[in-house]
């Protein structure tokens, strides 16, 4: 079974009970939650316009590969709502592949580690909770290090 990390965010309606109903849907997919972190709230990202999100990490181990875990994450938003329109727009839930083992994996549809999430205190802060020594597998950074990284940078306005 691989190891995987999935970010899981909401802003639209009950966002706690969003989260919640996507976290129960997952076995039914074939993915099993071992830990959740806490969730946050924090500012939109992107697009400012919106209201604020409630985030969150959740650790879980799957046979799926890559690509049949992203359907499946995929098919529980569409189950809860999610409707794209504008990029990192409001949503009722998004669920983002964040590590999957060691794996790189980089095809149009999918890429692993997540490109941006070094970039993303609601990443990191979540995932650094249950995970604090996970290794990126390109930059060899552990996710501790990232998340110092990250709240040392000064942040544009």
């Amino acid at each position: 079974m691989a190891k995987v990390y999935i970010g899981i965010g909401s802003n639209i309606g009950d966002r706690q009970g969003f989260i919640r109903r996507a976290l129960k849907l997952m076995p039914d997919y074939g993915v099993y939650v071992e830990k959740v972190s806490e969730i946050i709230e924090t500012p939109p990202y992107g697009y400012e316009e919106q209201p604020p999100f409630l985030n969150c990490v959740a650790e879980v181990v799957t046979f799926l590969p890559p690509l049949r875990l992203l359907k499946a994450l995929q098919d529980i938003e569409h189950r809860l709502g999610r409707v794209r329109v504008i990029r990192w727009g409001p949503r009722t839930i998004d669920l983002d592949i964040l590590f999957y083992d060691d794996l790189v994996v980089n095809t149009p549809a999918l890429k692993i580690p997540h490109p941006d999430m070094g970039n993303r205190l609601f990443v990191l802060k979540p995932l650094a909770e249950i995970a604090p020594n996970m290794t990126h597998p390109v930059t060899g950074k552990t996710v501790s290090e990232m998340l110092r990284e990250l709240e040392e940078t000064p942040q544009r306005s």
